[in-house]
């Protein structure tokens, strides 16, 4: 009896040891689960345009778009000049196709300054994709224009551009919430006031920090078979920092996430934070630069920003190779992962991240190498 009990109690201890050990060995987030990476495809076109910078995926099918398609567009032309790129590329998961979507001229009439295709980009549940431009000619902030947004059609036919007063420079990848006649964007504006590199502060020796880079809400009406018109703009953020930089053309407020309940997420590289946009939905004026998740730590100039199934974000630096866990309702930075680390640039990967997806079953995500000029897939 006394042995069957003990054989009992040795089987139970070491049942809840091996418990102990699978709860500490369990994942803490997302990042943890992601282990294969691989190359999908270049996005250099036929005319040399390269620097990937947006990454968007097909929410429906529409023109010569299939559902899950991945949509990727270029910032710099063949030489290499930032603020020049005209182009965007189809990856085709299914078929592993890739094809040029779109190629635009240089100049676009209602688009002050030219073309220069942003990670500002998002395709509508009724086709429409929309990009944004903040264009260059000479590759630096030096010439730089206020740019504009422009309305594709499945197609790859630029049907609408929208500029105005707090149309300057868009610069971040979308937030959107669509509900099919109706959508709202959000995109980030970070050129206002924005001088030439050559122009620098005597404390610092770098170029001048500008505190007027906003976020623009766009609330859009999409007519039966007709192109999205604008209902009505409201900065809902605004004194965020940027400044011109050679190698990064300039640096302000990149990534966006809408939450469930209404808040914004907002990615400041500059400062070096993620902060929050309550009631982003509906207020009717600016919160300023927002209230503070988290900053510093783990993130190395956050851009772009993607949501994990689990409600956590994925934020990609631009200082290093490293795409950062976070949980924004905690404040925590939860896991860091070098996704990019490639030993050309010190740190590993610096300059080399930008667009961020999730893949449609959430089972990893799409992202951008600029230095390779591929988009790459990372997966469990």
């Amino acid at each position: 009896m006394s042995t069957v009990v003990g054989l009992g109690g040795a089987a139970l201890a070491a049942g809840l040891l091996l418990g102990a050990a699978a709860a500490h060995a369990a994942p803490k987030g997302y990042l943890e689960t992601i282990h294969r990476h691989s190359t999908l495809t270049s996005s250099v076109t036929d005319n040399g345009d390269l620097n990937p910078y947006a990454i968007v995926v097909a929410p429906v099918s529409a023109g010569r778009v299939q559902k899950d398609d991945v949509l990727v567009d270029n910032f710099n032309n063949l030489s290499n000049l930032q603020g020049t790129g005209t182009t965007i590329v189809l990856y085709r998961p299914s078929t592993k196709q890739t094809i040029l979507f779109a190629k635009l001229p240089r100049t676009l009439s209602g688009c002050p300054g030219g073309v220069g295709l942003t990670t500002s980009m998002a395709m509508l549940k009724t086709g429409w994709v929309i990009v944004g431009s903040t264009p260059s000619t000479d590759g630096t902030t030096a010439t730089k224009g206020d740019g504009c947004l422009i309305v594709f059609d499945p197609d790859g036919k630029p049907v609408r551009v929208w500029s105005g007063a707090h149309v300057i420079d868009p610069w971040g990848n979308m937030a959107v919430k669509d509900d099919g006649a109706t959508a709202t964007l959000f995109v980030s504006m970070a050129g206002e006031g924005l001088p030439s590199p050559a122009v620098v502060d005597p404390k610092t020796k770098l170029p001048v920090v500008v505190k007027k880079a906003s976020v623009l809400r766009v609330k859009l009406t999409i007519p039966d078979g007709k192109p999205p018109e604008i209902a009505g703009e409201t900065v809902v953020g605004d004194g965020f920092a940027q400044r011109a930089d050679r190698d990064n053309f300039l640096l302000g407020p990149t990534g966006e996430a809408l939450g469930a309940d209404g808040t914004l997420y907002v990615t400041d590289g500059l400062d070096n934070v993620i902060t929050a946009i309550p009631d982003a939905l509906t207020r009717t004026d600016s919160a300023g630069v927002g209230k503070e998740v988290t900053k510093d730590g783990l993130l190395a100039w956050p851009l772009a920003l993607a949501w994990t199934p689990e409600g956590h974000l994925l934020a990609a630096n631009g200082k290093d190779g490293r795409v950062v866990e976070v949980d924004p309702v905690a404040g925590k930075q939860i896991y860091a992962q070098w996704i990019d680390n490639d030993q050309a640039q010190s740190p590993p990967g610096n300059g080399d991240l930008f667009g961020i997806a999730m893949l449609p079953d959430n089972s990893g995500f799409y992202y951008v190498e600029d230095d390779v000029n591929t988009l790459m897939r990372a997966s469990r």
